[in-house]
């Protein structure tokens, strides 16, 4: 990792805790629209469906709109609660616009960006959508660690694919692949994306996903301290 000059980091699940941002905005709008439902059931059944239409939606399979709408609709429908579609829309609505509302950062995050920030020029790479992410990273005061911020949607691919990483490359101005670094909780869209493009990479395998050896793997940030 000697001659690493550029890092780039992931947002969602890696520094930005989602999990717990989520749950709070979904806490909030059970409230807002009296569902007859518990946070806790409801999260059961929602986040494997919004985790399998996410996988789709990376690969290009559905579309913005579909995803938004039909993880809510089948989470509705697995629960036995009728909800009309336009309350549906509202909800997908409510959700988005207040998901950035929440900015819990995940252990050690902003501890490790302070140690970094000096020594290396901070970038980040995000599958989300341009105005949901810049106002997550705005709102949570990450804005300031960061020279180049490549979200999927403005470069119109999602990770693994090359372009978004050939498009972050030109952004950081590195004069070299060598010189890349990518540190995310993914390994398909973070780590294999990343080494397919000639990035080094690091996996924070913060969620227990299985053992592999393609690239150094952390299950804490703090950790970085050891490495870089």
């Amino acid at each position: 990792m000697k001659n690493v000059k550029h890092i780039f980091f992931d947002l969602d699940h890696t520094l930005w805790d989602f999990e717990k941002n989520s749950s709070l905005t979904f806490k909030f709008l059970i409230k807002k629209y009296d569902l007859n439902v518990s946070l806790k059931h409801f999260l059961k059944i929602y986040m494997p469906i919004n985790f399998s239409l996410w996988d789709l939606y990376r690969d290009e399979k559905i579309t913005k709109q579909y995803l938004r709408y039909n993880r809510l609709k089948m989470t509705f429908e697995k629960l036995s609660i009728e909800v009309s579609d336009i309350i549906i829309d509202k909800i997908s609505e409510d959700y988005i616009k207040h998901l950035p509302d929440n900015n819990f950062l995940l252990n050690n995050a902003v501890t490790i960006l302070d140690y970094l920030y000096p020594k290396y020029k901070l970038h980040i790479i995000t599958n989300g959508f341009h105005k949901v992410q810049h106002s997550k990273i705005i709102n949570s005061g990450l804005d300031k660690y960061f020279d180049c911020i490549i979200d999927s949607e403005s470069v119109g691919v999602k990770k693994p694919h090359s372009k978004i990483f050939q498009n972050a490359y030109k952004e950081s101005n590195a004069s070299s692949l060598k010189d890349c670094l990518m540190i995310g909780d993914n390994y398909e869209a973070d780590i294999l994306g990343a080494l397919n493009n000639g990035f080094e990479a690091i996996h924070l395998n913060s969620n227990n996903q299985p053992l592999h050896n393609s690239c150094i793997v952390i299950n804490d940030l703090i950790e970085l301290k050891e490495i870089l």
